[in-house]
């Protein structure tokens, strides 16, 4: 390998939705020549994606700065925390440039100033599905950026921006580039995946030479067709949400909504600032199951937020009981540098808000357990993820990666990554299920 090509080392942290940043600019610097280093010691300097989400992940975010500057020396930094104002530049003086979220082009100015562009025509070349961080079988789908709402405890917004949807021929587009190089599941990405398009009042855009609404229901329809799995993320309980539940039910998308709830009780959710009441909730639930027994419910909770009481509290354990979740999520409120929730009266005790996570995940977990159990007997189609000597690691339709459960195939060593196979399911535990090849 030549080594005058110039090398970028790569750091990226955050959520799929700063991957997806990640794998648009590793998507370009490949495509301008540029080479990735695997190591500080091998970079020319370094490109840090950073989030600042909540303070642990700020701490995080700065220690990975300090790290890649004591390593290399030279660092440009990108993402979340570079959008909260002077945080990095104060606890870095020395990094080389700042950028907030999805700033792919400002992320490569700083690059070409202090490592100037390689001229090679053969290294010019980058596959049509672009760089990407996931492993082969699996990818995000991004289909939008920022977020309308304005929920009391989350700083998204100021950091990304108002939503802005992707054109929904763009979308279609890179998911069959992803499809075409051999991904086996989309796992569809934003803020808020159900207002997608709500910005461009869900204009039509063109996909194939035909219409296609920029919409998620349409979107969905469109996707299912790809012959991949699709899976739907942080999707927000409006009303159309009830249109993708027979596309689930007929097998055109998996049967799996990741919904974050937040909270059950009316006075939490309004100083929350979410939508949503959990009388109405539940009556969409029981209605979506009888569409789609199949349906795998995810979701999301806060616990602790300020001013919550015991009997709030007690009102959300009831909720889960009732909902009988799949998979749940949970977090004891922590202030957010920036959030307006922070200047509400009567923050809950550390100790009572560590107790009533423990008391909501000591019930899920209960849940969790009875509902795979369920699942004993029964024939899945899985997605394998790892093989090793002792058999191979899946997932199901109601496993997302890195976040629920997994599959253990007892005698799957033979198989490959990326393989969808028929499994019978022998045993389960709290979160994981145990099968053998049919």
């Amino acid at each position: 390998m030549n080594n005058s090509i110039p090398k970028v080392g790569f750091v990226s942290l955050g959520c799929p939705k700063a991957t997806v940043d990640s794998e648009h600019i590793l998507t370009r610097l490949r495509a301008e020549g540029y080479l990735i280093s695997a190591s500080y010691q091998d970079a020319n300097l370094v490109v840090v994606n950073t989030c600042g989400f909540i303070d642990s992940a700020v701490e995080e975010s700065l220690d990975a700065i300090g790290e890649a500057l004591a390593e290399n020396g030279k660092v440009i930094v990108t993402g979340c925390l570079g959008a909260k104002g002077d945080v990095v530049k104060q606890a870095h003086p020395r990094v080389l440039a700042v950028t907030g979220p999805h700033a792919t082009d400002e992320v490569m100015e700083a690059v070409h100033l202090h490592l100037p562009k390689p001229h090679d025509p053969y290294t010019d070349l980058v596959p049509p599905q672009g760089i990407r961080l996931t492993p082969k079988h699996y990818a995000y789908l991004k289909i939008s950026e920022g977020c309308n709402h304005r929920c009391t405890f989350c700083i998204i917004p100021s950091m990304r921006g108002d939503l802005v949807s992707r054109p929904v021929g763009d979308v279609m587009l890179e998911a069959e580039n992803l499809v075409n190089a051999g991904v086996k599941e989309l796992l569809v990405i934003s803020q808020d995946t159900s207002a997608y398009g709500v910005d461009v009042k869900y204009r039509t855009g063109f996909w194939g030479g035909k219409p296609l609404r920029t919409r998620m229901t349409e979107l969905a329809v469109a996707l299912g067709t790809l012959g991949v799995w699709v899976r739907l993320h942080y999707v927000y309980p409006y009303p159309h949400v009830d249109e993708v539940i027979p596309l689930m039910a007929e097998g055109k998308i998996l049967p799996y909504l990741d919904i974050p709830f937040q909270h059950a009780n009316q006075r939490i959710l309004k100083l929350m600032k979410r939508p949503g009441n959990s009388e109405g909730v539940l009556a969409r639930i029981k209605q979506w199951r009888e569409i789609c027994p199949e349906l795998t419910l995810r979701s999301t909770f806060i616990v602790g937020f300020p001013g919550e009481t015991e009997e709030e509290f007690e009102e959300l354990l009831d909720f889960i009981e009732e909902a009988q979740l799949d998979r749940v999520g949970a977090f004891a409120y922590s202030p957010v540098e920036g959030a307006v929730a922070n200047d509400l009266p009567d923050h809950v005790p550390p100790e009572v808000q560590q107790e009533r996570l423990a008391r909501l995940m000591w019930l899920q977990e209960e849940i969790s357990e009875e509902r795979l159990k369920l699942k004993i007997g029964k024939t899945l189609t899985v997605l394998v993820d790892e093989v090793d000597e002792e058999g191979a690691i899946a997932r199901s339709f109601a496993d997302a990666p890195e976040i629920d459960g997994q599959v253990y195939i007892n005698d799957g060593q033979h198989l490959k990554v990326g393989d969808l196979v028929k499994v019978v399911i022998t045993d389960s535990d709290t979160h994981d299920l145990w099968g053998d090849l049919v």
